[in-house]
């Protein structure tokens, strides 16, 4: 019996089921590695074959393209005609080839195939390219031929991500500068990294990597998967940020998108060869992601599964990237891409509604990205709460590291948009930010990109909304939705990262409160950058008040860092009164008390608590992070004796409990 429905009974009748999508994996990696003659990962080495490839004398490309009948190639260096020298010829397995002396191409040239098929024939970006630019002046697309002389020298061979606990900062370097344009690779190693490492973090997830052609797309219609963005700059410039990022400590986490793929043809894999199925399913149904308006993968396919795989490896070992947060799981493994389902039980998980190919493909990458670097990080963006996507393949599982908690969030925009503040129940709360299973780690978040994007709104402007525009200097008098918005923010955050069980992610600017939503250039908004940048300088003013929910979070994500495994540290919930809005917990010699009532203050409030010292260690209400300083923190506080509960070393801590506060207490 696997671990997965030892650790969980209530699996049992599904046994059937997970053993059957574990024999398939078995049977699916035997295939891939020849039955153990070659590794996954010299299976997934495509990048080292297709494309555009440099030898010694001449270069060679190649394309998996079985339904074409003509291909040649051309670019800047053949005046983009179609000359005999640049004919591919076709060989086994629908592969086209082409030999070219090495004085024809030089690093920098523009190239195309021109693909010719049975009834049609258009211009196309090779699959496998791995550096794709956009013409300014006529904005079509084309691969680049990137063979430098001098190719960027890696520092930091050696480096291993910091875990215990894993602490995320949510970037998009586009949107990373103050300015009202797109941000480069060296704009965020000489400017973001910095204020990433001063405020504690130690990994950033970085989005929109991936080549694709509409800019609004947030980097989820992605048209070119082994090209990263030229927005933002070179290949080089963005290996140099990622070895710089590993120099402060910090890995670099891939935002990967895997799920999906654009629809375009003369930029993306649609029709990469006149057929509609090459890469994705040939059922239309399946095929087209009528909510994406994108085109899915067939996960059944050799091909496809060689592709993606060779995808992983490519990001691991050409550009030294710590791991991957695969978008869309969701998505993948329901035929339904989960739209419109509740999974209120178990049966929902096993069904005939489940992609098994895409279920394969996922244990599969894991494998491979674990076998290239065993220290990679991999988080599943799954909202279904599918079991067993962060347990090993062994145990059934998997084989991600990490889900992301995506309960947590919609779980606070509830709360704000829905509920009164006095009910705002601290059972409610525990239970959504602990509600995981014990033997799968999660990432907590109280708020990504997901919840910033226009039509939207973050949580600071939730709570504050239009007061955020005339109420956030300290030279002006404040008001009470600022003051109320500014308490609960810290509080929101202290629990959520307070009560991890492997790692916390926050979107980059929000740990300050960044004004209003996020929307890229777009005809909507005249192709406007306004609300798709950071603006930076409100955080750095230390005339206004974004600095203090900064400097919290500063002292939070420190707090945390300072506490060896944080995450692996036992909560326990010791005291929770929803009639008081009290919320109390603690983590070995951590007590964390949380008051959410916005009116009553409570004098010597008595929580039951292990006997001892106890001392304030960081609070919410203290003056440096914008409180009003209620509590002297410089004043031990000691439990009192009870014989009650004197054999089990407990007495009573009596606080004082201001309203909308929070304090993390140590017991010395």
């Amino acid at each position: 019996m696997l671990d997965i429905i030892k650790n969980d009974p209530w699996l049992s009748p599904y046994e059937k089921a997970i053993e059957g999508r574990h024999t398939y994996y078995l049977k699916r990696l035997s295939d891939l590695t020849q039955g153990g003659r070659i590794t996954l990962s010299d299976f997934a080495s495509g990048y080292l074959w297709f494309g555009l490839q440099r030898t010694r004398e001449s270069w060679v490309f190649r394309e998996w393209a079985p339904n074409a009948t003509e291909i040649f190639l051309v670019g800047t260096f053949n005046q983009w005609q179609r000359m005999e020298s640049f004919r591919l010829k076709k060989q086994e397995g629908g592969v086209w080839e082409v030999e070219i002396p090495a004085e024809r191409i030089h690093h920098g040239d523009l190239y195309k195939l021109q693909v010719s098929w049975q009834g049609g024939t258009g211009e196309r970006i090779p699959a496998w390219a791995k550096r794709v630019v956009q013409d300014e002046r006529t904005t079509l697309f084309s691969a680049q031929v990137w063979e430098p002389d001098l190719r960027y020298q890696f520092i930091y061979n050696d480096f291993r991500p910091e875990t215990s606990p894993l602490l995320i900062y949510e970037t998009h370097v586009g949107m990373s500068t103050g300015d009202e344009r797109v941000g480069t690779y060296n704009e965020f190693r000489e400017k973001v990294l910095p204020r990433v490492k001063e405020n504690g973090y130690n990994a950033i997830q970085v989005m929109a990597i991936q080549e694709h052609p509409y800019y609004g797309s947030f980097g989820y219609h992605v048209s070119s998967f082994f090209a990263p963005s030229s927005r933002n700059g070179t290949p080089e410039e963005l290996r140099e940020l990622i070895d710089t990022a590993h120099g402060m400590g910090i890995a670099v986490i891939m935002d990967i998108v895997h799920s999906h793929a654009v629809k375009n043809e003369t930029e993306g894999l649609g029709r990469m060869d006149g057929s509609y199925d090459l890469y994705f399913h040939g059922n239309p149904g399946r095929r087209h992601h009528q909510a994406w308006d994108s085109l899915c993968f067939d996960y059944g396919k050799d091909e496809v599964l060689h592709f993606l795989l060779s995808n992983c490896k490519y990001w691991l070992e050409e550009f030294r990237f710590d791991g991957f947060r695969f978008d869309g799981v969701t998505s993948m493994i329901y035929n339904s891409h989960g739209l419109e389902e509740s999974f209120s039980n178990y049966s929902d998980y096993y069904n005939q509604g489940q992609d098994g190919d895409a279920i394969c493909y996922l244990t599969l990458a894991n494998k491979l990205i674990h076998e290239v670097n065993p220290q990679a990080i991999t988080i599943a963006e799954e909202v279904s709460g599918m079991p067993g996507l962060a347990m090993p393949p062994e145990a059934g599982g998997y084989g991600f590291d990490y889900r992301m908690a995506m309960n947590i969030p919609d779980f606070w925009i509830r709360l704000i948009k829905e509920k009164k503040d006095e009910e705002w129940l601290p059972s409610a709360i525990w239970w959504e930010t602990t509600n995981r299973r014990t033997e799968e780690k999660t990432i907590s978040y109280a708020e990504s990109h997901d919840q910033a994007l226009v039509g939207d709104k973050t949580i600071i402007f939730r709570l504050i909304d239009a007061d955020m525009y005339w109420f956030m200097s300290k030279l002006m008098n404040s008001s009470m939705k600022v003051d109320r918005g500014i308490a609960l923010h810290k509080m929101i955050r202290l629990v959520t990262a307070s009560t991890l069980n492997g790692g916390y992610l926050n979107f980059m600017g929000n740990e300050f409160g960044h004004p209003e939503w996020i929307d890229f250039p777009r005809e909507g908004n005249n192709w406007s950058y306004r609300y798709a940048r950071r603006q930076w300088y409100l955080a750095d003013d230390r005339n206004l008040k974004y600095h203090w929910l900064g400097d919290f979070d500063k002292a939070m994500i420190g707090l945390i860092r300072s506490v060896p495994d944080f995450q692996s540290i036992p909560l326990v919930k010791i005291w929770e009164k929803d009639e008081d809005n009290i919320l109390a917990y603690t983590r070995e010699e951590l007590l964390f008390v949380f008051n959410f009532h916005p009116q009553r203050s409570y004098c010597d409030y008595g929580i039951l608590v292990p006997q001892g010292k106890y001392q304030i260690i960081l609070d919410s209400d203290d003056k440096a992070f914008g409180g009003f300083g209620l509590n002297d923190s410089s004043i031990p506080h000691f439990t009192q004796f009870d014989p009650l509960y004197a054999p089990e070393n407990k007495g009573w801590l009596k606080l004082y409990l201001p309203a909308r506060t929070a304090y993390v207490m140590k017991r010395v």
